[in-house]
């Protein structure tokens, strides 16, 4: 039996936004690092302030004597407009009519589960877009799912993007030496904020060559023998010199069906981990009239009867940007051999 749930408060506009943000995010590593926060704003367009800092020795005065008077770093402040993805899909009587439910010997599906089923399938497709603009904002480039890019953060905050070669095709290349280099850069950049470690998602293609290398060929042995012991993933965390390097292989399709690799062959990015401002995923209200002028929400779901009563349509939307508010602390590794 196909029920009208147009006036049902349980399938109101508040409830099914609050049904799909309590629905368990079943894509991203990036999620579940928790390196991008997330935090509601109420407006489409966030004003990034940037103040550099000046950092000056203070020279000692007899007591009583006045303090040195402080200098003001130079102001600049940034727009970014935040992404808009909605996502459409219908629920019809042909559906759930006659249709088991699963796990059921002999109970109907009903339109309710079918609906629910249906955001959670409309909710991971926005938890892997997320997934993809969150490892764009740690390279650097935030690229749409077309591949045209949304924000080049270097251009936006007028810096070079640092680049470390890692050599790895040559026997005697110092690999530790590599390391250091990446950690020393982003130390330098972090301009006042605080890590707890540093952490280099990469391509497969990099990970066995870091590996195999032969600086490193013992040591991964080592490591790895005690791992499996453990029973853990050898591939989610062997660190070098102070680096915890893992392989990422987050992938997704296009709208023309596309694979497309979010981390490109050969190639990783290293960033500071347990920062406190630098890495946030804002999210802006939907384009509701009930939502204007409130604070974002992760996700967002409503549902309207179709003309004539022929089902549902469904419609979901998130409002993210994933951003690095110092991207000077994001570094590429790559092996030229």
């Amino acid at each position: 039996m196909f029920v009208n749930l147009a006036k049902d408060p349980a399938f109101s506009v508040g409830e099914l936004t609050a049904s799909i943000n309590i629905l368990p995010n079943k894509y991203g590593r990036l999620e579940q690092l928790n390196l991008f926060p997330v935090k509601g704003v109420r407006t489409r367009t966030i004003f990034v302030e940037e103040q550099n800092g000046v950092l000056t020795l203070l020279q000692s005065q007899p007591v009583g004597a006045p303090g040195q008077t402080g200098k003001q770093g130079k102001r600049k402040v940034r727009s970014f407009v935040i992404p808009h993805l909605p996502h459409d899909d219908i629920v019809l009587p042909q559906d759930v009519e006659g249709i088991r439910a699963f796990g059921s010997q002999d109970a109907f599906k009903t339109v309710q589960s079918e609906i629910l089923d249906k955001l959670q399938s409309m909710k991971n497709k926005h938890d892997i877009t997320l997934e993809h603009l969150r490892i764009g904002a740690l390279k650097g480039i935030i690229l749409d799912a077309d591949a045209s890019t949304l924000y080049n953060l270097y251009t936006e905050f007028g810096i070079v993007q640092k680049t470390v070669d890692f050599v790895l095709g040559t026997a005697g290349t110092e690999v530790v030496e590599k390391c250091r280099e990446v950690l020393r850069h982003i130390e330098d950049n972090l301009k006042g904020e605080v890590m707890n470690g540093v952490r280099c998602v990469v391509s497969q293609e990099f990970y066995d060559k870091l590996v195999k290398h032969a600086t490193i060929k013992a040591i991964y042995q080592n490591w790895s023998a005690a791992q499996e012991k453990l029973g853990g993933d050898l591939r989610k965390g062997f660190q070098v010199a102070g680096i915890t390097f893992e392989e990422y292989r987050g992938v997704a399709s296009d709208a023309a069906g596309n694979a497309r690799r979010f981390i490109a062959s050969g190639d990783g990015h290293a960033f500071p981990e347990g920062t406190t401002e630098t890495f946030r995923t804002v999210v802006s209200p939907a384009d509701f009239n009930e939502t204007v002028n409130t604070v974002g929400l992760p996700y967002y779901a409503k549902f309207d009867e179709r003309k004539h009563g022929r089902g549902y349509d469904l419609h979901t939307q998130s409002n993210p940007l994933a951003i690095c508010y110092r991207p000077a602390v994001l570094v590429r590794v790559y092996s030229s051999n």
